[in-house]
């Protein structure tokens, strides 16, 4: 009962990260066009997806809170029953805590994009900035060896 229990916990992380990574999809290749090279963008998406099951399964499938399915616990020395009950809290602890997973690996990607994106945005700025500058000494040294 417990190896059922186990693959179906799975299951339902998996279930759980593959719609979290369709609702994120153009998000995610949106940020990344911003931040990074046209041929580096489908890598790095295809990387950030995998990450999103790596963390999603690893934060809902809880093996060592299976443990008590196995072996008896404190203070009665008993082993936890598998009710019905418990496989419904078994199964939301399974979709909460891939969500809460998710959401904190998703949170530190979407803080540091930000944080790329207004770097790239100050330095596309100064661009311009440094192009007309360059203009103007390259007229300079134009008109000084002309003199």
């Amino acid at each position: 009962m417990v190896i059922t229990l186990l693959v179906t916990t799975f299951v339902v992380a998996f279930a759980v990260a593959t719609l979290v990574v369709f609702l994120f999809n153009k998000p995610i290749d949106s940020i990344l066009r911003q931040v990074l090279p046209p041929e580096l963008c489908p890598a790095w998406a295809k990387y950030l997806r995998f990450a999103i099951y790596v963390v999603g399964i690893g934060g809902g499938v809880r093996v060592w809170d299976l443990e008590k399915y196995l072996t008896a616990q404190e203070p009665y020395n008993t082993i936890v029953e598998l009710t019905r009950e418990r496989w419904l809290l078994e199964l939301y602890q399974t979709i909460i805590g891939t969500l809460q997973s998710i959401t904190i690996m998703l949170l530190a990607f979407f803080v540091f994009a930000l944080i790329a994106v207004v770097i790239v945005r100050i330095f596309d700025r100064r661009q311009p900035k440094i192009a007309s500058v360059n203009a103007v000494v390259t007229e300079k040294e134009r008109e000084f060896s002309n003199g």
